[in-house]
């Protein structure tokens, strides 16, 4: 027994020590194009950090920043044409973050496609004839969340065809309370079309498998909950603000979102 051990003693040390591996994020030093509203919007007093700075101090990624507060998905459009008009084809990837806004105007969830009966041209082990089959196409509508997230994908799809386009969820809110006319209940309430915050949320998670894009769940993985008095130390501010990230809250969002980034290439080429 003793010459066993002794044996596998020698084998054990004897055996080199592994390489180290070191892994760079794919994403540093890269270009990208931040589209949405408030959260993203540089000029928000909630935060003196976005996720986007942060990002920008620890992976060195030049940020080209478009959200916009109080906007909605179909301004996307508007931000996507804004950044191609400055920088042309040179950014490298595209962060697309908005939807709460949407939830709070009470805009229609809607559907993704229009489905009808058409003629097409098939043969399945037979020759090929016409036959009838039901075809879905997208709805492009901006009267209703999935036909604004159509208009905005189908336009920023085109217009950077080889960009990693990247979507993220709206993250949970509680109250927000500026003013008398600006008033907004947590979302333990229905909006006025009868629909809570998470459906908006889902809408969101389900453009991956319309529009092949990845989508990035922070509702889900932020770890983010203001509607407990214990999480108010990641919001602007526990009595009326609960609704806008303070600087811990997008450290952690930004966290979250650079973990996540390590799965997704930043370029093809």
């Amino acid at each position: 027994m003793r010459k066993i051990l002794s044996l596998l003693l020698c084998v054990c040390i004897a055996v080199p020590a592994l390489p180290q591996m070191i892994i760079e994020h794919p994403w540093k030093g890269k270009r990208v194009a931040y589209f949405g509203d408030s959260i993203t919007d540089p000029r928000n007093r909630g935060s003196r950090t976005k996720y986007w700075g942060f990002l920008q101090q620890w992976l060195q990624i030049t940020p080209y920043v478009y959200g916009v507060s109080g906007r909605q998905w179909n301004d996307i459009p508007r931000q996507a044409d804004k950044c191609h008009e400055e920088h042309g084809d040179s950014i490298d990837a595209i962060i697309i973050f908005i939807g709460t806004n949407d939830f709070n105007a009470g805009v229609p969830l809607g559907q993704w496609y229009n489905e009808q009966v058409e003629q097409v041209m098939a043969g399945i082990h037979e020759p090929k004839h016409m036959v009838d089959r039901m075809r879905r196409t997208p709805i492009m509508t901006d009267s209703t969340y999935r036909g604004r997230i159509n208009i905005a994908l189908n336009h920023v799809k085109r217009l950077y065809p080889n960009k990693q386009i990247v979507v993220l969820t709206p993250i949970h809110r509680a109250g927000f309370y500026a003013n008398d006319r600006n008033w907004q209940p947590t979302e333990e309430y229905q909006n006025k079309c009868g629909e809570y915050v998470s459906a908006y949320v889902q809408a969101s998670r389900e453009a991956a498998d319309v529009w092949a894009v990845p989508v990035i769940d922070w509702a889900a993985s932020s770890g983010l909950f203001p509607l407990m008095d214990e999480h108010t130390a990641y919001f602007a501010n526990g009595d009326n603000d609960r609704l806008h990230p303070n600087d811990k809250g997008h450290e952690r969002l930004a966290r979250t979102l650079m973990y996540q980034l390590l799965a997704l290439p930043c370029t093809f080429e």
